[in-house]
């Protein structure tokens, strides 16, 4: 998606900041299906208007808000006016808002952010200055700037994630396919194949799903092949490669679905990542 089109989109990562990727985008026609991140999702939106959809409801978020979603919350995202979104996003990983979060909080368990969409000008600012710092070669800035932005986020907007509610009579059997799922990803078994497997009947099993992951097994499945792919390609396994380690019949199958997901080609992934690790014999950046 180069720049010199409608849209354009940058999913990379600087080298000097481990535990983060970074995706600067102007989206118009690409629409986010339902998926999970890994990690927490911390987003300014700097142009147009995005709208997330989200377990609780859809959030239409402008220029100087910030979208804050935690780990493993399924969510969706397009744009909410026909001149699309533009935003910056920070995708930091678990260990490092953890890392934060002990040093600036008093946050007790694992932290988390309290509300999907926050209006907060001067945060918006900040993770945008993330961006530019990072495409600048800036360490020091970046590094200090991702912090404060962290920072700001979880004493504004944080607490520690809800407790795991009481088991409903699906969970385990929820719990159970995605065990089996993610053991074959390249090979699943039908729904009527793994409600047997677990005995209970395929309905049950689709709604149990849903109830404990917010998206029916096939939805899952996609994007968990997607994450595995990101494993790879950022490791450097070519794309056709990776489509087939991961169950996808094809390139041009991998290519749809992890466009979508990610909002970059995987081509377009696995270059980004070839440029920021690190030379034969280079230990790379630690964070101190």
């Amino acid at each position: 998606m180069g720049r010199d089109g409608a849209e354009w989109a940058r999913h990379w990562q600087y080298p000097e900041l481990p535990g983060l990727d970074l995706l600067r985008a102007h989206y118009v026609r690409h629409t986010f299906p339902r998926h999970a991140h890994d990690g927490y999702v911390i987003a300014a939106v700097t142009g147009g208007i995005e709208e997330v959809g989200l377990p609780g409801g859809t959030e239409r978020a402008g220029p100087g808000s910030v979208v804050l979603i935690n780990p493993e919350v399924p969510h969706t995202a397009r744009a909410g006016v026909p001149e699309g979104w533009a935003y910056a996003t920070l995708y930091p990983a678990r260990d490092l808002v953890a890392e934060v979060a002990a040093d600036v909080t008093s946050l007790r368990g694992t932290p988390g952010f309290t509300a999907p969409l926050v209006p907060d000008a001067e945060g918006a600012r900040l993770i945008t200055e993330v961006h530019r710092a990072a495409e600048q070669g800036n360490a020091l800035a970046a590094d200090s700037l991702l912090r404060i932005a962290v920072a700001r986020m979880l004493r504004r907007h944080g607490g520690p994630l809800p407790g795991r509610p009481v088991p409903a009579a699906g969970t385990g059997i929820a719990e159970r396919a995605r065990a089996v799922l993610e053991d074959r990803l390249a090979d699943p078994p039908s729904l009527e194949q793994l409600a047997g497997q677990l005995g209970t009947s395929p309905f049950a099993l689709l709604r149990a799903f849903r109830d404990r992951y917010g998206m029916p097994p096939h939805t899952w499945l996609t994007d968990a092949r997607v994450r595995r792919a990101r494993l790879l390609l950022a490791a450097g396994t070519a794309p056709a490669e990776a489509a087939v380690a991961v169950g996808f019949t094809d390139q041009p199958h991998l290519n749809r679905h992890f466009t979508r997901i990610v909002g970059v080609p995987p081509g377009a992934y696995r270059r980004e990542r070839a440029d920021s690790r690190p030379a034969p014999g280079d230990p790379g950046p630690t964070r101190r």
